[in-house]
């Protein structure tokens, strides 16, 4: 017994030992570090009095002192910026879904600005503004250099004032002058209307109204249509929608989940992670699901798209998302100011992270460009055995059935004209006219 306490005592002081061993060069290592980080916070001091002391013109020092903040954050990643006290209330009118600008949803690539997507309904998309136009200029002054909080600095301005920004396009050969009348923004998060049987859900933000405009949305349209029976589907129309808050995300995804994964945040701290589960419930009572995405679909319409695509709820259509697969926190600061932050990654039911990634459609439909009517050859009028002189007739129909001939074409019609119009969504309203034909079960 006392050779084994002995031993006890022993491994104890050889324990000490080792710990003391390893853990004097850690220490060491941290305060060389933390040696390095006051030096170079002397540094960034000597330099701020040099500045002001110096510089050609006189400086004013907090302004100076607000842009290497924002330089500092701006390094981390495209989402991360400060937000002075003006931008934080522009921020928090923006998610309660009304405020002043162009439209559009912008990131920064490269040094220029970059459009995520112009916004249904506004100036940018009355003026043709697309996902993934370059801004180079704002009223004859390049954006080159500027941070994105200062580019977007240069778009606001008077509701009611002309702005001219110059954009660089894939597939055009120089740069172009758009002209843009300001205006106040009002966002409607949901627009809801009924296409043959189907309900088009477009979704152009992820605001504190979304998720309720989509349920009054939806209720109006069943209602309409004559009760569940009475739809085939759900188109959930997710282009151009450059995403915004979590919370929303997550409702419009339970929504038509009846349980499991929504999605799951990583941070840097594992115990900082969180999931997000489905609760018991689908508005939709199962009704199949066409989701539309495209490259201007970013962060919660991604997490939406791949929730009911992973769970095999919806199958994706159009081409690939943004791919804004992060989290960002916005913290609050002294003077009414706020950071914000990227925090977090985030995860699909399946595990996957699509960030830089995007989304990638179950099928692949590409939107075509416009088409110059007038210089397409008219194609010759098709004639049918109906057309021929002394046709038999069929008798074989009852009026009923003739008539429900007569409906099913008509709807088939409608369709092939919105091809014209949104090939993309007429694509999506085929396949839930497909499914419908398969009927329960198939």
């Amino acid at each position: 017994m006392k050779k084994f306490a002995i031993a006890a005592i022993s491994g104890s002081i050889l324990g000490l030992l080792v710990t003391t061993q390893i853990a004097g060069p850690l220490i060491a290592q941290e305060d060389r570090s933390n040696s390095t980080v006051y030096e170079q916070l002397d540094l960034f001091g000597d330099i701020f009095e040099r500045i002001r002391a110096q510089y050609v013109e006189e400086v004013d020092a907090p302004d100076l002192i607000e842009a290497a903040i924002n330089g500092m954050l701006t390094s981390l990643d495209p989402h991360s910026s400060y937000l002075s006290p003006e931008d934080a209330a522009d921020m928090r009118v923006q998610t309660r879904g009304e405020f002043g600008g162009l439209g559009i949803e912008v990131t920064q690539e490269d040094g220029w600005v970059k459009v995520v997507s112009p916004m249904d309904g506004t100036p940018a998309d009355a003026a043709g503004i697309l996902a993934g136009d370059f801004i180079t200029a704002v009223d004859g002054e390049s954006l080159l250099g500027l941070t994105l909080d200062d580019a977007v600095e240069m778009m606001r301005g008077p509701v009611g004032s002309e702005i001219i920004i110059t954009i660089v396009r894939d597939g055009e050969t120089e740069p172009f002058d758009v002209s843009i009348i300001r205006d106040t923004i009002k966002l409607t998060a949901v627009r809801a209307r009924t296409e043959d049987r189907s309900v088009i859900l477009r979704i152009t933000t992820f605001n504190d109204q979304t998720m309720s405009n989509l349920e009054d949305g939806f209720n109006e349209q069943v209602e309409a249509a004559g009760g569940m029976d009475a739809i085939n589907g759900i188109v959930l129309d997710l282009r151009n929608n450059p995403g915004g808050l979590l919370n929303q995300a997550v409702f419009v995804s339970d929504a038509f989940l009846d349980a499991g994964e929504i999605v799951s945040t990583r941070g840097r701290d594992p115990q900082d992670g969180e999931r997000f589960n489905a609760t018991p419930g689908d508005i939709s009572e199962g009704k199949p699901i066409v989701i539309l995405v495209n490259g201007g679909s970013a962060s919660a319409s991604e997490i939406v798209a791949g929730a009911l695509q992973d769970h095999r709820r919806a199958i994706v259509v159009g081409t690939k998302s943004f791919g804004k697969g992060s989290v960002q926190t916005v913290m609050p600061l002294r003077g009414d100011g706020a950071m914000r932050l990227t925090t977090a990654r985030y995860y699909t039911p399946s595990g996957r992270s699509i960030q830089s990634l995007g989304i990638q459609p179950d099928i692949i439909v590409e939107q075509p460009r416009n088409r110059n009517v007038a210089e397409e050859e008219e194609s010759p009028q098709r004639r049918s055995e109906a057309d021929l002189r002394g046709a038999l007739d069929n008798d074989s129909l009852s009026e009923d059935e003739r008539r429900q001939i007569e409906e099913d074409a008509s709807r088939a019609e409608a369709t092939a004209a919105l091809r014209e119009e949104d090939y993309q969504l007429a694509y999506a309203i085929d396949i839930l006219r497909g499914l419908s034909a398969l009927g329960p079960g198939n």
